[in-house]
């Protein structure tokens, strides 16, 4: 593409691009200029998610740079006792969109970098709500928002509370998921429950009649301009001492940390009085368990009265299932609703590569067909939870698959569950330029069917379509269902005299 503009010119260029790929996988420059293409879907029953799909195009090298710069504190970067090596930056792995072609990817330069990445998601809650009559969502991702060493860092405190809990409670996975008691606890400490600072750690735990939550205020976190060395503090259950589960972090990287919860709140508070649903994107595992707590506080603050915040998960990884049904449990005990978007996952490769490299677990399925089951395991399950809350459900699923089988048994799943096109439950969603014969025939026959539709001018989208071209090198070679439908009508418009037509649709969106 960049030869093709050194020897066109950038005019002849664009147009090019706009006649081929651009056409075919972006909806336009701007806000005005997406509308056609917006109302056209609409006009056959398919919603729409924006997304500014605007990236820089960084080399390796510089990609490098920046992310050691930023995921490591100023305090440095030391060995301490309990560290979790998964959740540091790691050179040969700095640059993520290795092994990556279907997420956009971030990175840090600075506060005000991430000042107009949130002017960015801001505008595209405009065009959503300007374009699409309350149908749309907009997607967004934590890392375009603040640094990733603040994810990295709140991250490895959540894993490292999973193996505290073990410690004095046994058993594995989230703290919630262990039904322990503020009694459970004392009993745990024994004398030294009688400590003031020990005290003051349990007088703080977020718990209920069922049991402790979180063991830490994570609202308050989240809500208040609280330390964050002070907030991520236990008790040794030999000693009595507190000790820090946060790695060393500067008073300047705190505000940072505030900064990017204010980005966030800030969307969002839009975002929920435009009537616009906003899709938080899943990232890498060493962020992820940080975007997840962050996300579900969300839900907790701004889904009490309907479906504004979603989180995604992504099934090739072989902690989704428990993290959902952990995830179902808060909800269900914080009386939010809980929204998802369910993907196979970007990060596969990488993944892999970089549990190998680093010597930690790998976190990924062992194949494609345990992606699959995964997925399905996780869709049955919250399809089984829809059919037990009755008349309105407070859950909400996106399954966005461009998989024929497993679309199917998402239709399938619905049936027995007794849950209609219309029950606003489950929607579909695929590529803008991907897999129509999916997703029209579904929003056709009213489902809730809805295309990511990326929007930006032709040279700030070229690394997202750089990607599209090298993620369909391997893709045209798998759907020869959809190849064969297209040189079907091909033929037919040839035979019938109707190469122009153009049909139109007649449907309104679910």
């Amino acid at each position: 593409m960049k030869r093709l503009r050194q020897v066109v010119g950038q005019r002849l260029f664009e147009a090019i691009m706009k006649a081929t790929f651009y056409g075919q996988f972006v909806a336009g420059e701007d806000q005005n200029k997406i509308r056609p293409t917006i109302e056209r879907l609409r006009s056959f029953g398919v919603k729409s998610i924006l997304d500014y799909s605007v990236e820089e195009d960084l080399s390796q090298e510089e990609a490098e740079k920046r992310e050691v710069s930023a995921s490591i504190s100023a305090c440095g970067d030391a060995a301490e006792e309990g560290q979790l090596r998964q959740y540091h930056v790691e050179q040969r792995f700095a640059d993520r969109r290795y092994k990556v072609t279907s997420a956009r990817t971030y990175f840090y330069l600075n506060e005000a970098s991430c000042e107009k990445n949130m002017e960015h998601f801001l505008r595209s809650i405009e065009a959503v709500a300007g374009i699409t009559k309350s149908t749309g969502l907009m997607a967004i991702k934590l890392t375009a928002l603040g640094r990733p060493q603040l994810l990295l860092q709140l991250s490895e405190v959540i894993m490292r509370a999973r193996n505290y809990m073990q410690q004095i409670a046994g058993g594995t996975g989230n703290v919630l998921t262990h039904h322990k008691t503020i009694e459970d606890f004392q009993r745990y400490f024994g004398d030294h429950g009688n400590k003031p600072e020990v005290q003051e750690f349990m007088r703080k735990i977020t718990s209920d009649k069922e049991g402790i939550v979180h063991l830490f205020p994570w609202s308050n976190i989240l809500d208040k301009d609280m330390n964050l060395s002070d907030s991520f503090r236990v008790p040794d259950p030999k000693t009595g001492q507190m000790r820090r589960l946060i790695s060393q972090i500067s008073p300047k990287e705190e505000e940072m940390f505030r900064n990017m919860l204010r980005r966030l709140n800030h969307i969002i508070t839009l975002a929920k009085d435009a009537d616009v649903r906003v899709m938080v994107d899943a990232e890498q595992t060493y962020f992820q368990p940080a975007i997840s707590r962050i996300c579900l506080e969300m839900m907790r603050r701004y889904n009490k009265d309907k479906f504004v915040v979603f989180n995604t998960y992504q099934t090739y990884l072989r902690s989704t299932y428990q993290e959902i049904l952990t995830d179902l449990e808060q909800a269900q005990r914080q009386n939010f609703y809980w929204g998802a978007k369910l993907v196979r996952g970007a990060y596969l490769e990488q993944e892999r590569a970089r549990a190998a490299a680093m010597g930690y677990e790998d976190p990924t399925c062992e194949s494609v067909a345990a992606t699959t089951a995964s997925f399905h395991r996780c869709l049955a399950e919250i399809l089984g939870r829809v059919q037990a809350q009755g008349k309105e459900p407070r859950l909400g699923i996106m399954v966005a698959s461009h998989n024929e089988d497993t679309v199917r048994y998402a239709i399938q799943l619905m049936k027995e569950r007794g849950i209609g096109p219309g029950d606003k439950v489950v929607c579909f969603g695929q590529l803008l330029g991907m897999c129509d014969h999916i997703t029209f025939p579904l929003g056709q026959a009213g489902y809730s069917a809805y295309k990511y539709v990326p929007y930006g001018p032709v040279e700030e989208v070229l690394p997202y379509l750089s990607r599209r071209a090298n993620e369909n090198r391997g893709f045209l070679a798998k759907i020869k269902k959809e190849k064969g439908l297209l040189l079907k009508e091909i033929g037919r418009r040839l035979v019938s005299g109707q190469l122009f037509y153009k049909p139109e649709g007649r449907y309104t969106p679910v």
